[in-house]
């Protein structure tokens, strides 16, 4: 039964340039076995980082809570800085780390741990090189943020807070690229102790700071938790490094020309704009909702339902992060039929959980909106804008799964055209119009962005319908392959100087 697949595979690269290939293995007898097969991969995958990212969340939640403690003015002026470091400084590493997934994943698919391993060493001195002009951002902060009409005393808070959180942008640069390099290899249970830990001693660090040092003290502790977490996963690697000694021997550490950093920059662009159009689109809702006439009761019902909406995420990205690892694996080992099956058996369960999270946040509206505040219009607008927000879910999850699977393939810029496609000449035009024209409020804003996530959705799945997944396994070949000839040492040059171009026309 198992031997019915092997006549066509053969005839495939040459005869058929279009998703067909897979189909076969998909067909109703192995549907059941294919998708209970992946799912099970997936799932050993996406569980640690799920509670990973929960445990993340945990503690933004806690450093929320300790700048509450200090007062009003604190919490305003520490969020502000919070969001301001946000915007200009960890999503633009997390960005540009997000070139490690396609690059790694495949790399370790191919068994090519060279190229994992100067990845690593190239994207961390990469983003160490990126802190710098962002650490110069954040130090001129006082001169910026009142362009924006913020007032001078919650910029003072936020310049401080920021000033004694720079250390973190360095520890970042450390961080991503460890998380990213074990991720890639489906190394995930390290990653969720370390954080388990380091949210665990949080706690006691922020009483200890907050009493010490107020909002300075704050800042500390966020860094300090990122430390626990980076030290710990940088000493597992290495040890496992050590310890699996055909790996370690390999090296490939240091071996990097102007060839590879163009393949990574090449990433690194794209991962880095998607990331940031995605996450600066959601700060500009802010900013839109604070015109509002309404404006203090919108901000408040906008960051309570937001707060249900960044628990649901930690979910979808962990799904998301799973699906682009099995894909990039699976192009790397040059099994394009299982990375066909692995990008839609994700997409499945994506829809799936986009349904079930819409169901939790409809079932929640009675006690969510107390839980933050007991002001009775806000309450009433929480549940409103919750059935809206639920909606968007829908779309969000397999929204941010596409993202993942076409990071896996390689082709990060075609989530960047969806972004703003949808998003910035969609979503926020028509948010706008709906919320200040049509006096919608905070609900017209909602549905702009809940139409921009459909389109982006529909380009996404129009984009991933029309991989041709041989030919994706085969630039991952020349992708991942030309590594290994370019460290052989005494071969003729002219043997991979052809490959050479193929990898520039991949790129």
């Amino acid at each position: 039964m198992s031997t019915t697949p092997p006549p066509k595979p053969k005839s495939e690269p040459q005869d058929h340039p279009s998703p067909p290939p897979p189909t076969p293995s998909l067909c109703p007898q192995n549907i059941v076995k294919d998708v209970t097969s992946e799912l099970r991969k997936q799932r050993m995958m996406a569980m640690p980082l799920i509670a990973m990212n929960l445990t993340w969340f945990m503690k933004q939640v806690i450093t929320t809570a300790f700048l509450g403690r200090l007062g009003e003015l604190q919490l305003a002026g520490g969020a502000l800085g919070f969001m301001f470091g946000n915007v200009t400084g960890f999503s633009l590493l997390m960005g540009l780390c997000g070139a490690m997934e396609p690059i790694c994943g495949q790399a370790y698919g191919a068994k090519n741990f060279k190229l994992l391993h100067k990845t690593l060493f190239m994207t961390t001195l990469l983003l160490l090189l990126a802190t710098i002009p962002i650490s110069f951002l954040w130090l001129n902060v006082e001169k910026i943020l009142p362009l924006f009409g913020q007032h001078k005393d919650m910029v003072v808070i936020a310049q401080r807070f920021l000033l004694y959180l720079l250390p973190n942008l360095m520890i970042t640069a450390f961080l991503c690229p460890l998380k990213a390099y074990l991720s890639a290899q489906g190394i995930t249970i390290p990653i969720m102790l370390s954080s388990f830990v380091a949210v665990a001693f949080h706690i006691p660090i922020n009483i200890l700071l907050s009493k010490a040092k107020g909002v300075e003290g704050v800042a500390i502790s966020v860094w300090i938790t990122d430390l626990i977490v980076t030290l710990t996963l940088a000493l597992y690697v290495l040890c496992k490094e050590i310890k699996e000694k055909e790996k370690w021997e390999t090296g490939g550490w240091f071996n990097h020309g102007m060839k590879d950093w163009q393949a990574l920059l090449s990433l690194c662009g794209p991962c880095c704009l998607t990331t940031c159009l995605e996450w600066w689109c959601y700060e500009i809702l802010v900013l839109l909702t604070g015109r509002l006439p309404n404006a203090k009761e919108a901000i408040s019902v906008l960051t309570i339902v937001f707060n249900f909406d960044y628990l649901l995420f930690s979910v979808m990205l962990s799904i998301s992060l799973s699906a682009s690892t099995r894909v990039s694996n699976e192009l790397g080992a040059n099994h394009p039929k299982n990375a066909y099956k692995s990008a839609y058996v994700s997409l499945i369960t994506a829809a799936f959980s986009g349904c079930v999270g819409a169901v939790v946040m409809l079932t929640s509206r009675g006690w969510w909106g107390p839980l933050f505040s007991h002001n009775k219009g806000v309450i009433k607008g929480v549940n409103k804008m919750l059935v809206l927000m639920a909606v968007i879910e829908v779309a969000n999850f397999p929204l941010t799964v596409s993202s993942g699977i076409l990071r896996g393939t390689a082709r990060p810029w075609l989530g960047t055209y969806a972004s703003v496609g949808g998003f910035y000449l969609l979503a926020l035009p028509l948010g706008s119009l709906l919320g200040f024209k049509a006096k919608l409020g905070l609900g017209g804003l909602f549905l702009g962005f809940l139409a921009g996530a459909l389109t982006c959705l529909l380009l996404l799945l129009v984009f991933i319908a029309r991989i041709d997944w041989v030919k994706a396994a085969s630039k991952a070949q020349v992708r991942t392959s030309i590594e290994e000839h370019c460290f052989t040492v005494g071969k003729d040059c002219k043997m991979f100087e052809k490959e050479g171009k193929n990898l520039e026309i991949i790129a």
